[in-house]
């Protein structure tokens, strides 16, 4: 994985409607880029959700919000749609961020070992620096770290 003080990698990948986005498309604003395993799955819901939940005070603090996955641009669109996600939802399906990012590992699930997405987060400050890396993230309470991290208090 990268670490704290580090150049965040710029890449391009395929929003949920098809339209490419860089990450330095947002430099001069603080980006939370969260990597997760897969669409509509429990965890995954439950930490969308929780983003979704907390995305206007994201958003009135000029931070933005990117989800990234293996899953394909069709896969976002439903699963923004079902839960009404609000955020940026990026398609990776050659893991360009995810490899670049260092999420792809070897896990365990179910007994199995193997590799795939580890749930990570990481904040990005306006200058493309990571301020803070957080690896095997909670799904219930990563919205609200971050939010405690960066000093947003929500109503």
């Amino acid at each position: 994985m990268l670490e704290k003080g580090m150049i965040a990698p710029d890449f391009t990948l395929s929003d949920k409607d098809g339209n490419a986005v860089s990450l330095s498309d947002f430099r001069g604003k603080k980006v939370v880029l969260y990597f997760y395993p897969k669409d509509n799955t429990p965890g995954c819901t439950r930490q969308a959700c929780a983003f979704a939940a907390s995305y206007d005070a994201f958003r009135s603090n000029d931070v933005v919000v990117i989800g990234i996955s293996r899953d394909s641009v069709a896969s976002h669109v439903k699963f923004a749609e079902k839960y009404d996600l609000p955020f940026i939802l990026l398609s990776d399906p050659e893991r360009i961020a995810i490899e670049a990012f260092g999420v792809w590992q070897e896990k365990k699930t179910a007994g199995k070992v193997g590799m795939g997405v580890v749930r990570s987060t990481y904040l990005i400050g306006a200058d493309g620096v990571i301020e803070a890396v957080m690896p095997k993230v909670k799904p219930d309470t990563n919205a609200a770290e971050i939010l405690d991290m960066l000093g947003i208090t929500t109503p």
